[in-house]
């Protein structure tokens, strides 16, 4: 799920930690997005405990990246997530962020629809040299009606404005967007907290005009 170029997380996980015994509000993140943009990275760089991961070796099927031709790293990726990462990150004494990173390839697509049940909201994280690896990711979110913000992840590959980007992905004035490195922890703390106070918005936005207390 993460090239090479972006498997050098910001040195190893931290150690196992154990669950508050006053956590009582799970809240569940989906990280999706194409093959090889680096979301198996994200969930290793933030995780408080040491991930579960589901990464094997691809075989010839899964090795077949002609069409990513002459993309750094790419060429020498050899492991994909059949199934899902899982980590988990807290935000205070009582909430606690369940992070799923969802398979990149396309064969694997078919578990998305099941990796969003009870699903608060989503990172798409995308590769701004292959956008249109993403747009299955916010297709499927819009179907299920699940709310995302969008982080490019920095593989230093060409600029591209803010405004080529949402155009480039049909993305609402309203959904976040954001520059992330999947590598580092503080820079995928920001993209978490960016969703959360995306999700609190629209939260707030919703009580205000049903009259209801977010």
């Amino acid at each position: 799920m993460d090239s090479a170029t972006s498997e050098r997380a910001s040195g190893p996980s931290t150690a196992r930690q154990a669950l508050p015994s006053t956590a009582d509000n799970g809240l569940k993140i989906v990280i999706v997005g194409g093959f090889a943009v680096g979301k198996t990275t994200m969930v290793r760089s933030v995780s408080e405990i040491r991930p579960l991961n589901t990464e094997e070796a691809m075989g010839h099927m899964g090795q077949d990246l002609s069409g990513l031709a002459g993309l750094d790293g790419l060429q020498r990726k050899n492991t994909t997530t059949v199934a899902f990462d899982f980590g988990r990150i807290s935000l205070d004494a009582r909430s606690v962020l369940y992070l799923f990173g969802a398979p990149g390839q396309e064969r694997f697509w078919y578990l998305w629809d099941r990796l969003f049940t009870g699903t608060l909201g989503a990172v798409v994280l995308v590769d701004t040299r292959r956008l249109s690896d993403s747009w299955y990711a916010i297709d499927r979110l819009e179907h299920h009606g699940i709310p995302f913000i969008v982080a490019c992840n920095d593989f230093g590959g060409p600029v591209h404005t803010e405004e080529e980007i949402r155009a480039a992905l049909v993305l609402a004035p309203d959904v976040p967007l954001v520059e992330c490195d999947a590598r580092d922890r503080s820079s995928s703390k920001y993209v978490l907290i960016t969703l959360i106070e995306y999700l609190h918005a629209l939260s707030e936005k919703r009580a205000a005009a049903t009259g209801a207390t977010p």
